[in-house]
């Protein structure tokens, strides 16, 4: 369980943007780092626009990242053999609706990825393998010929699910998988995640907005702020006991379903709006709405460090 799968190291993801007659770099990610074990799933959690999504699709180079190294089983991921490591990491999009090709039928779609990687001898082994997969995210074998758009968001999501699985990946990026989904239909797909897990053992890069999703599903959470990972640490530990002023603030939103404790909490409302990604603060990107940021926050911004039990942090003055 231990056991290294996937090392960030360094990661950064910078897009050129053009203001009027100049050009501006957007740090869509600046120097992040984490390892994710075998078997393991490691939460990100932050609000809109801090750069979750680019760092998943930079870890599986869908977006050419701008420097830094992806490792998987000690092997740098490069442009060379991403070919060979699309079989060993895969992604299930947050969005059923659109990431699904409309002219394919649900068995093409599941197909795609053994097309391409020529992962059967016959058709009529293809068509096993397609009907088992259906079979193992929950969809009847009747499905097959069906189009996307005659599915709900749940049985979509499924289908992405199934077509992430086809290769027998050993790492899926899990993008806000369950946001664009009932309440009632997430619990059902978060319990097949799980189900997955421990028949397959896959690991997972579970991207979320919700801290309590993200706290049943993981045995680690990563928090990001403005393109860097603020906060590491173990899901039940982070959440109950969190260290980083900006994971005290994301903690303090999330409601909890007993009046007397919820009304005993103190909501922590950070003053000020998030900066801008074009224009970020010098120093620390969270001292703008810090109410611990000292002048040694405006110069130097701080690096993410071991705080001992598996916690890692990036801040001056915590």
């Amino acid at each position: 369980m231990n056991e290294q799968l996937v090392e960030v190291k360094n990661l950064k993801q910078y897009f050129p943007v053009r203001a009027g007659f100049k050009t501006l770099t957007l740090k869509a990610v600046d120097d992040i780092s984490f390892t994710i074990n075998k078997g393991e799933t490691l939460g990100l959690v932050g609000e809109s626009g801090c750069g979750k999504t680019t760092a998943g699709r930079s870890i599986l180079r869908l977006y050419e990242p701008t420097d830094g190294k992806v490792l998987f089983e000690g092997t740098e991921v490069t442009k060379k053999n991403i070919g060979e490591m699309r079989k060993k990491m895969q992604m299930v999009f947050q969005d059923p609706y659109s990431s699904l090709n409309p002219r394919m039928t649900v068995e093409d779609i599941i197909g795609e990825p053994l097309d391409v990687h020529k992962m059967y001898s016959s058709k009529k082994e293809r068509r096993e393998k397609i009907l088992e997969l259906m079979g193992l995210v929950g969809l009847n074998a009747d499905h097959a010929t069906r189009y996307a758009h005659e599915f709900s968001g749940g049985q979509r999501q499924r289908i992405g699910i199934a077509r992430a699985l086809a290769v027998n990946p050993k790492f899926i990026v899990c993008d806000e998988p369950v946001s664009a989904l009932d309440v009632s239909i997430q619990a059902q797909v978060i319990n097949m995640f799980e189900e997955l897990q421990s028949k397959l053992g896959v690991a997972y890069l579970f991207i979320a907005h919700d801290l309590l999703v993200v706290q049943h599903i993981s045995q680690r959470i990563a928090v990001m702020y403005l393109g860097k990972v603020v906060e590491i640490a173990d899901a039940d530990e982070l959440c109950n006991n969190p260290q980083h002023p900006y994971s005290q603030s994301l903690l303090s939103a999330v409601p909890i379903p007993d009046p007397k404790i919820q009304r005993a909490r103190q909501r922590i409302v950070l003053e000020g709006d998030v900066p801008s990604p074009l224009h970020m603060p010098t120093g620390c990107p969270f001292r703008t709405r810090c109410q611990y940021a000292t002048e040694h926050c405006s110069k130097e911004c701080p690096p993410l460090t071991d705080r001992g039990n598996g916690r890692q942090m990036a801040c001056w003055n915590k």
